[in-house]
């Protein structure tokens, strides 16, 4: 039983490393101070679902899919608030997401609202389905590689510097002739396609989706790991889940009375937390500060 416990928080370790390498494409690289990720979250993990399940898709299909949906809604958002800057743009992206989780709690025809999509199949390929914690958990590190991999190339290459110069001094890149837009709606259209990779990975990880699996709350804890971890930083995007979701897990072990256990572990977890924010301002591998 422990051996499932374990491998389960890993497969969400997994999932929380590609969301959070994905935000930090567009709020660490680009700028863009994007509150509303987690909707594009949730968008990733119901299009991976319904394709799946109402159309009777592929598993790749529905998966590579859901990121192409996703880049549009997320061409869509940049679109809307492209002008829009630092704190407005921030406000916008957050009523976006509560946009989008009123639309998944009120198209109840579409998406069952509060009641929420049980029953989501596993994934399968060549007739093998992913039936055991081990062999989601092996396809989860997989993806998680690929995604590393991908986006390593991306942020390091030529257009990664050209994201980074659109953070640091737009106007003096619009001086040299570059669509800084145009960069952006690339930007997030990138960010929103790996965000609904981890959608997909986590909701026919769990089998079980519905709204409040992505409200304000998880937008606080991806913004944990971005800020912990360090803006712009690659290397912290992977090392800050381990940190925020195996702390608390670790806590779990204490020799705690269990009327105290929840608020002690929170406590704790906060302690940590705070050291870590005192002592490195900018994260454990912050380079830049988001202004």
């Amino acid at each position: 039983m422990i051996e499932q416990y374990i491998m389960s928080v890993f497969i969400y370790v997994c999932i929380y490393i590609i969301l959070t390498l994905s935000l930090n494409i567009s709020l660490g690289y680009t700028g863009l101070i994007n509150l509303g990720h987690i909707a594009l979250f949730g968008i990733g993990a119901y299009s991976s679902t319904l394709l799946m399940m109402n159309l009777d898709l592929p598993f790749i299909i529905s998966f590579l899919s859901a990121g192409i949906i996703t880049s549009l809604f997320g061409l869509l958002l940049v679109f809307a608030t492209k002008k829009l800057k630092g704190d407005y743009f921030a406000l916008a992206t957050l009523g976006f997401s509560f946009v989008i989780y009123s639309l998944l709690l009120n198209l109840v025809g579409l998406t069952r609202g509060p009641l929420g999509i049980p029953g989501i199949p596993k994934p399968s390929f060549f007739g093998i389905t992913l039936t055991t914690t081990f062999s989601y958990l092996l396809f989860a590190i997989f993806i998680t590689a690929l995604c590393v991999f991908i986006i390593y190339k991306i942020v390091h290459s030529p257009f990664g510097r050209l994201l980074q110069a659109t953070r640091d001094d737009e106007i003096g890149l619009r001086v040299l002739g570059k669509n800084t837009n145009l960069l952006k709606y690339k930007s997030m259209m990138i960010s929103a396609f790996f965000a609904a990779i981890a959608g997909s990975l986590f909701a026919h990880y769990i089998t079980f989706i519905d709204p409040t699996s992505f409200v304000l709350h998880e937008v606080i804890l991806l913004l944990t790991m971005v800020i912990v971890g360090g803006i712009a930083s690659f290397k912290g995007s992977i090392i800050a889940p381990f940190i925020i979701i195996l702390i608390p897990e670790l806590l779990r072990f204490l020799s705690i009375p269990s009327a105290i256990l929840g608020p002690m572990r929170q406590i704790i977890y906060a302690f940590i937390l705070l050291l870590i924010l005192y002592y490195k301002p900018r994260g454990l591998f912050g380079r830049v500060d988001l202004a």
